[in-house]
């Protein structure tokens, strides 16, 4: 069977699922958006459908995320995330974003443990990047402008997660080439996630990378911080799991909150 990618993010149906999301009903199901199925599945030709992400509140509101037609949109209001409802250890995500607003701020977070920091209110991970490009404008550095890589699809560990970067930037992995467009654009961000190695194509072409992240199982995560943003065509492609130990996995959600 030839397998295509593109065949994969035919554009998506998401379902609005609940209400009662309050602060006070944090980690409830919150919405579906986006679908998975396994590589064994398409290359076997099997007749297992995809299946939809389930997606849980960690520490938004009710109002933070909404649907409007095929896209899933969140305010930025107030910074937080959403997790996947399972943990992903080896995998390929496509998603397509937008920024509505100029310096617009989000992300997507992989191998977290969708545990916020009480201060950041943003949990673990390796964190994809999602800066809209005027960022750099609105946020000079001694009065000088930082360079695009800054802002176009770093790579990097957060929340104690270390990795190696491929193009270092300090600890962070900067892009090789600029291939992110502005606000009111949509981008698209193609990311294989095997066995700790991280590898980013941005608008259809590789352009950063990370290895060696200590953490290699985990929740994704949706973030909300400070800006309007709209998501649409998620799709996750399971791998085959690797040999990855207990002190590599991102605790289930279970034990962090008897804790």
């Amino acid at each position: 069977m030839k397998f295509s990618l593109k065949a994969m993010v035919t554009p998506l149906c998401v379902t609005l699922l609940m209400a009662n999301n309050s602060m006070s009903n944090a980690q409830n199901l919150f919405f579906e958006f986006g679908k998975t199925t396994s590589l064994e599945n398409i290359t076997s030709q099997g007749n297992e459908q995809e299946k939809l992400i389930k997606w849980m509140n960690v520490n938004t509101t009710d109002s933070t995320w909404f649907v409007q037609g095929e896209e899933l949109i969140c305010t930025g209001h107030p910074i937080g995330v959403v997790r996947t409802e399972k943990q992903y250890e080896n995998f390929i995500l496509h998603i397509e974003w937008k920024h509505m607003e100029a310096g617009g701020n989000s992300g997507v977070f992989i191998w977290s443990n969708a545990k916020p920091d009480e201060q950041s209110r943003l949990p673990d991970g390796v964190e994809v990047q999602m800066l809209e490009l005027d960022w750099v404008k609105l946020n000079k550095q001694q009065g000088k402008t930082p360079p695009i890589a800054y802002v176009h699809g770093e790579l990097f560990g957060v929340g104690g997660v270390e990795a190696k970067p491929d193009n270092p930037r300090g600890s962070r992995s900067k892009s090789i080439e600029n291939r992110a467009k502005g606000r009111g654009q949509w981008n698209s961000y193609d990311v294989v996630c095997v066995d700790g190695v991280v590898k980013l194509a941005v608008n259809g072409k590789f352009v950063n990378g990370l290895s060696h992240s200590s953490q290699k199982k985990g929740y994704l995560c949706l973030e909300s911080e400070g800006a309007q943003i709209h998501f649409r065509n998620m799709r996750i492609i399971e791998l085959s799991p690797g040999v990855t130990s207990v002190e590599q996995t991102a605790p289930p959600l279970q034990e962090i909150q008897e804790h």
